[in-house]
């Protein structure tokens, strides 16, 4: 049944990811941007040809954009090696090399000299993409036209390993086969791994975080979310483990860098790795996010920030030790809460019904037999959807209660194996001692980061939360005996599980990997709690697989019946962290009624936000003296600093860090953020309200050089004005 008609034009405005797709939206693939994009970025402004943007065999700006760590994206910025990235991307790493007595992530750090460069901790790597190659019809001709959903992820997989391993020929290379639009499409990707990586620079905390979680998602932002590395190598120029005697990489490029006062309208595009959107998925999925997952995940990261923060605030070492786990919960706490609100404001599920009822039209359409393939589609995802809701909420909850509850149950769940092992009929010696000495390295690890009062209160509040939002039929064995020997106390059974447990104790823990026995796991409480967890998530995974399988393939042919119903339409695919191309504007937005904000902040607001009591808002004493006295240097414009600018580049999470691109290939910015009024934009893409947030190359130069006194990386950049 057809809505209303001004709801139809509604969302024909709205340019959703499968109707004609604007130059600002989408994260194209880059090795198709000749084939395309290529002209409509020309037209906006791009002044360089498709092969100086990505090629194989010459340098390009791709050779310049690596993955930085697990989940960002940094910029190589000099002959020697330097990358450009987010502080919150070195967030980890910088807390990893701070202690009470040195806190560089609060005071920040400069290395005077290459060899005071520090190398944390954290096991830091940076990824530069070698090549990407289509490899669609070699897996897709592997699968038999009858096979169940499950063979053929099997197949896929078989395949994919096949190909990723023929792909690799060096110690430090890594490939990966990604699926593209549900499976209609496969790639190759094939990385060059650097795992020497050091910290070179970093802004206080008040600098690189200022306005905390407040601003957060926010605009106008004055953020200088930045933090410097360098990559080293071997001496022979090639990638090597940390050595003392390792030497500077010298990158196929590095991105030039432009103080070229911005203007509106200029032509901006971004390179990176987007971690993962979801712009294809029908109005159920939305809906069950909307309804059951993401209230979940609020309501349980609430609480679990809120201990950590009580706990953080009372004890520096503490704080410490949970900075980087707090910033990682909060960032998607407040980013669900968005969420809902723009789904629920941009009447999303609304609009999605619109465009499954056309399809159903186009599809259901007697007279062009072959689009019978996809009458099925939206019955086989509405069916799945119907049945996964009250799953995947179980599911949410145990990944969220207790898989990231207290560190200590998913640090406990790592020794299920030596568990096996031990309880084999006749155990292994050597493969024991050599599961232990993995868990050692482990161990050591977990209790740098490990507060026994802070796990043991998230302990307590998880598992009561879990037993008063969750049915019963989901509740592990424990829950029984926290019934009856503890009459539901919650915090008397965490009490009574830390006291006991190796998981809780260093000086234990140690002694058992000297000597593991089977009688010290049996009895210990938290490892009961772990592996009774894993249990009922692999259990409840059996469950949601013949369902997945099913939405996926109703997905698929979803998917590709939406790009033969629109055949002269340009398609990207959703995000899944591979390199993305997008590109736009610079531009300002209309936030809502009688609220017009302008494309770019600067250290004026800065001065105007500070507030010395409150520490989100500090602004070092430095800062303060150089905007007094107006001492910008090269990097001033209109008597001022630019902190912060906006851009309609098509970004999500993933992009963090990522290069912002003028015309002529000169980086002018850092992407660090999204903004509140379009958080569903991983959903659906806003043209008119989604923006891009990003610090102003100026600001993060204007801090290296005049406030850190870091002339020498200055002197390492190719400054274009």
């Amino acid at each position: 049944m057809k809505r209303g008609f001004t709801l139809f034009v509604a969302f024909l405005l709205s340019v959703m990811c499968f109707v004609p797709v604007k130059a600002d939206e989408g994260m194209w693939l880059p090795i198709f941007i000749d084939r395309l994009n290529y002209t409509d970025m020309q037209k906006m402004g791009l002044n360089l040809t498709a092969e100086e943007i990505y090629s194989v065999n010459h340098s390009s700006l791709k050779d310049a954009i690596v993955i930085f760590g697990a989940g960002c994206t940094g910029e190589v910025v000099s002959s020697e090696g330097l990358v450009f990235t987010n502080h919150h991307c070195g967030y980890a790493s910088i807390a990893s090399l701070s202690t009470v007595s040195n806190d560089i992530l609060t005071n920040g750090f400069y290395a005077q000299t290459m060899s005071d460069e520090l190398h944390p901790k954290s096991g830091l790597n940076v990824r530069f993409l070698v090549r990407i190659e289509n490899v669609t019809k070699r897996v897709l001709d592997s699968i038999p036209f009858e096979v169940t959903e499950m063979e053929r992820e099997e197949i896929v997989n078989r395949v994919s390993k096949q190909i990723e391993n023929e792909a690799v020929s060096e110690q430090f290379q890594e490939a990966s086969v990604k699926g593209f639009f549900y499976g209609n499409e496969y790639y190759l990707f094939v990385y060059e791994v650097y795992p020497d990586v050091r910290l070179v620079m970093t802004p206080p905390l008040c600098v690189g975080n200022f306005g905390g979680d407040t601003d957060n998602w926010m605009w106008p932002r004055h953020t200088g979310d930045f933090s410097v590395f360098r990559i080293y190598t071997g001496p022979d120029g090639k990638p090597a483990e940390y050595n003392k005697n390792n030497i500077p990489m010298k990158p196929r490029y590095s991105l030039p860098v432009s103080i070229k006062p911005k203007e509106e309208n200029d032509f901006a595009m971004i390179l990176g790795y987007p971690g993962r959107t979801s712009r294809y998925i029908t109005s159920d999925e939305v809906e069950s996010n909307y309804l059951y997952i993401n209230p979940s995940i609020v309501k349980i990261r609430d609480i679990k920030l809120k201990i950590m923060k009580k706990n953080m605030d009372a004890s520096d070492e503490v704080r410490l030790m949970y900075a980087s786990q707090y910033a990682q919960t909060a960032n998607y706490w407040k980013y669900y809460i968005g969420q809902n609100k723009g789904i629920q404001r941009l009447s999303v599920i609304e609009r999605k019904r619109i465009m499954e009822d056309d399809f159903d039209s186009w599809a259901n359409n007697d007279q062009i037999p072959k689009f019978g393939y996809y009458r099925d589609a939206l019955v086989k995802t509405h069916n799945s959807m119907m049945k996964l809701s009250r799953l995947r909420k179980v599911q949410y909850y145990i990944s969220e209660s207790f898989f990231r509850g207290s560190n200590a149950i998913s640090f406990a769940g790592k020794f299920r194996t030596l568990f096996k092992e031990l309880s084999a009929e006749k155990p292994n010696v050597s493969k024991i001692d050599d599961i232990a000495k993995g868990l050692q390295s482990q161990s050591e690890k977990y209790f740098e980061l490990y507060d026994n009062k802070t796990e043991m209160q998230l302990f307590a509040a998880m598992i009561e939360l879990y037993a008063n939002d969750i049915s019963t039929d989901f509740h592990p064995a424990f829950y029984k005996e926290v019934s009856e020997k503890f009459k539901n106390d919650y915090r008397l059974y965490a009490d009574y599980a830390f006291l006991l447990s190796i998981f809780t104790n260093k000086d234990k823990m140690d002694a058992f990997l000297t000597n593991p026995t089977l009688e010290v796991m049996q009895k210990d409480p938290i490892f009961e709690v772990a592996a009774q967890v894993y249990d009922l998530y692999n259990k409840l995974l059996g469950d949601i697989q013949p369902l997945t399988f099913q939405l996926n393939q109703g997905m698929r042919g979803y998917v590709q019946g939406l790009r033969e119903m629109y055949p002269d339409k340009k398609f990207y695919p959703d995000a899944n962290s591979t390199m993305r191309l997008t590109y736009g504007k610079v531009l300002p937005y209309n936030g809502a009624d009688a609220i017009n904000y302008k494309y770019f902040s600067t250290l004026s607001g800065v001065m105007e936000k500070e507030n010395p009591d409150n520490p989100e808002f500090l602004v070092p004493a430095k800062i303060k003296e150089l905007y007094e006295k107006k001492d910008f240097g090269q990097y001033s414009e209109n008597g001022d600093i630019v902190t912060c600018f906006l851009t309609n580049n098509d970004i999500t999470g993933g992009n963090s860090g990522s290069p912002v691109i003028n015309g002529n290939g000169e980086l002018i910015g850092l992407a660090f953020d999204a903004n509140w009024e379009a958080m569903s934009g991983d959903i659906v893409f806003e043209p008119e309200l989604q923006r891009c947030i990003c610090v102003d190359i100026r600001y993060v130069l204007f801090v290296i050089d005049k406030f850190a006194g870091g002339h020498r990386l200055i002197e390492e950049l190719d400054i274009r004005k």
